[in-house]
């Protein structure tokens, strides 16, 4: 992805310290299209060009973690090559893999989210399936997939509840996104439905399947 310049469309990255053993590359303080390919972008470039004494790159949803050994990366020279690799980011499409993941949308909130949004259940699954959803980030938890953005007419905030336990292959919705989990966990979504889809398995390499900037398209099943 070498260039003379960074394309307009990336937003301007700050590198901030963390800690005693870490750098933060901040894209943006909200999640924004634009942000979010820009840390998937820098993600990659880190895979394909590591930085000496980095021992984990670890993307979120518009930053990217860097930590580094203390003693082995010295945070100045590790920003300097950073800099470089952004100045350098391209926005050409990344090589992804596209999934198709069943839906049988029959979650608690299911009806209550159609409501919210002033459509019929029926409306809410095709408008929801309409097209495809990008990878955003993984993480929070094992397995835990961040799928988006859907367009403003799905947005809807997070439940004003925490429900203490959800199963795994819970889809979840909320903020334009829908989420997945791999395990057993708390949340504030909105539990729209289930799928057999599982994104975790901690005895293969890699243990998750799908991978920040992979595509998604929903279907829904009886």
């Amino acid at each position: 992805m070498a260039g003379s310049s960074a394309p307009q469309t990336l937003p301007t990255p700050t590198i901030l310290p963390l800690g005693d053993s870490g750098l933060l590359v901040r894209f943006d303080t909200d999640l924004s299209d634009a942000a979010n390919r820009a840390a998937i972008a820098l993600t990659l470039a880190l895979d394909r060009t590591p930085i000496a004494g980095v021992t984990e790159v670890v993307p979120n949803l518009v930053s990217v973690l860097l930590r580094y050994e203390p003693g082995v990366g010295s945070p100045a020279a590790i920003a300097g090559e950073l800099r470089l690799l952004l100045y350098a980011l391209g926005d050409e499409a990344p090589q992804t893999t596209h999934w198709t993941i069943p839906i049988a949308f029959d979650g608690p909130d299911f009806e209550a989210v159609s409501a919210a949004l002033d459509m019929t259940p029926s409306q809410f699954v095709a408008a929801h399936n309409a097209g495809s959803l990008r990878v955003l980030a993984t993480g929070f938890a094992p397995g835990f997939v961040y799928c988006g953005l859907h367009p403003d007419e799905l947005l809807l905030p997070r439940r004003t509840e925490v429900r203490p336990s959800v199963p795994p292959g819970s889809v979840l919705f909320a903020a334009g996104q829908t989420a997945i989990t791999a395990t057993e966990m708390p949340t504030g979504w909105h539990v729209i439905g289930h799928t057999d889809f599982a994104n975790f398995d901690p005895t293969a390499e890699p243990p998750t399947r799908l991978r920040a900037g992979d595509t998604v398209t929903f279907e829904a099943t009886p």
